[in-house]
């Protein structure tokens, strides 16, 4: 059942980013009296769930449907090279049906089976389709190749605006109905950081209170991971044992935090208070009572859960007295510990000692608030981006396909993290589209400002090849996406 709504949530995340990227392109088309062919939600391969289209005036629907004929007829022949060579010659419509499909120039609208993206196929555009026989003909006037390189570049442009504006939507909605909740560094740094392995290898220490990151302070407690990463900071600032200390982290920090498997590099440390205990715990049958707080185990002082935590491991299959404050008593509870190291007790989430940030904001003031997120949100993941083309962090190792993007939805259907998490793959969309990549949104937009600067339009034949290869670079991402995906399902 977990798997089938993070499958869920990830199809209508996708079908929604989809639709507003591909509406992007066939509004502008729409605006500049473009004729769009055809426009799917997933892909029609052999035949498509469902389509409709306008015949002589009338809507016409077809459900389970093969894809309809072309307008062509292929013929090949040799040329006088003794080269072969295909010829596409126009179907004669007067000799089709009254209401075949092939009789209208009005856009088809449908749903292919293939549930993991969508397209437009805009009529004299040299695209993922590679429609031969359309681009032997005269150019048309309502065809894409037709029209000025500054209306092409808008239409081009259309869909990644859309993904930005519907990122932009979500969040002036989300700020508007929930504000931005967020732990303050400030309150972390009541008791301190937790730190695991590799931070301890980076120099950092538990109780560490941060100071700054490269000298920036971070207010959002969250964000210093990301903005170690994505800034490669050099420093880190920290307060420990009342002395300010500048940890200086090594040249490969990004390379090993990019490659965790987890997400707790450092974390606010807390007090062990017990919230709450099952019927068969350990510690209850010893005594232990919910509102006590642990302090040690034996004679090792284990104030935070953290140390805990560790500390415990230890003690595995042996008698331990676990040392308590309940009220203003310090007591000493004996008890057997099994196999799994565990006494049987549950922490709260985060204490009641620290007091989250809450910014609240009316519809006028999410708008702003929304923009500015929205753009920061753009420049977090072109950083992001920048390192998977950076060799020396092997941030490519890292790269996730369809596996890791289903995996970040979470078991229960929650509609603001599924919001949430639409408006960050929308702006993943659009930064990835924009890619100077042919095949993309991106290398057609590249060959056009080439166009509007130098007066000269790149041949077809050049389109093609160009296309081509932007394919294959774009088949290649997702194959190392994807296979990265399946390595780490056998890890």
């Amino acid at each position: 059942m977990v798997i089938f709504i993070k499958i869920l949530q990830f199809l209508l995340a996708l079908s929604i980013l989809v639709f507003v990227h591909e509406l992007g392109h066939f509004l502008a088309a729409k605006a500049f009296k473009t004729r769009v062919e055809k426009f799917y939600l997933f892909f029609d391969w052999g035949f498509s769930l469902f389509r409709c289209k306008k015949v002589n005036g009338k809507w016409r629907f077809k459900f389970f449907s093969k894809n309809v004929p072309e307008r062509y007829v292929t013929t090949e022949y040799n040329d006088a090279a003794g080269k072969k060579q295909k010829k596409y010659d126009p179907i004669d419509l007067s000799t089709l049906p009254e209401d075949d499909w092939r009789q209208s120039d009005e856009t088809e609208y449908g749903i292919g089976w293939f549930p993991l993206g969508g397209y437009n196929k805009i009529a004299g555009m040299i695209d993922e389709s590679m429609d031969k026989a359309a681009m032997q003909k005269p150019a048309e006037e309502w065809e894409f190749r037709s029209k000025p390189a500054w209306q092409r570049f808008i239409i081009m442009i259309g869909g990644v605006f859309m993904n930005v504006l519907l990122a932009f939507i979500i969040y002036i909605g989300l700020l508007t109905k929930e504000g931005e909740q967020y732990l303050p560094t400030a309150e972390v740094n009541k008791y301190g950081i937790s730190v695991d392995s590799l931070a301890y290898e980076f120099g950092l220490r538990d109780g560490d209170k941060i100071l700054a990151v490269d000298g920036k302070y971070i207010e959002n407690f969250s964000q210093i991971p990301l903005q170690i990463v994505l800034d490669k900071a050099k420093t880190i600032e920290v307060e420990r044992n009342g002395r300010d200390t500048t940890i200086v982290l090594p040249e490969e920090a990004v390379t090993k935090l990019l490659g965790k498997q987890d997400a707790n590099f450092i974390s606010f440390r807390v007090p062990f208070i017990v919230a709450d205990m099952p019927e068969n715990s350990i510690g209850r049958a010893a005594g232990l009572e919910v509102g006590d707080q642990i302090i040690g185990i034996n004679d090792i002082e284990t104030v935070y859960q953290q140390e805990f935590m560790r500390t415990m491991k230890q003690f595995r299959n042996q008698d331990i007295e676990l040392k308590v404050v309940r009220d203003l008593d310090t007591l000493s509870l004996p008890m057997h510990i099994g196999d799994e190291g565990l006494i049987g007790a549950y922490l709260a989430p985060v204490p009641d000692s620290f007091v989250f940030e809450t910014k609240e904001y009316t519809f006028l003031q999410a708008i702003p608030a929304g923009f500015s997120k929205t753009f920061r949100e753009l420049g977090d993941y072109w950083k992001q981006v920048k390192l998977i083309f950076s060799p020396k962090t092997k941030a490519y190792e890292s790269v996730g396909g369809f596996i890791s993007i289903g995996k970040i939805f979470p078991e229960t259907w929650d509609w603001s993290m599924f919001w949430r998490l639409t408006a960050f793959l929308s702006i993943a969309l659009a930064v990835m589209n924009i890619l100077p990549i042919p095949a993309l949104d991106g290398g057609h937009i590249l060959f056009l400002l080439f166009e509007i600067i130098t007066r000269r339009k790149p041949s077809d034949k050049f389109m093609e090849v160009a296309e081509t290869v932007g394919l294959v670079l774009v088949f290649a991402l997702m194959i190392l996406a994807n296979g990265n995906d399946i390595i780490r399902l056998f890890r």
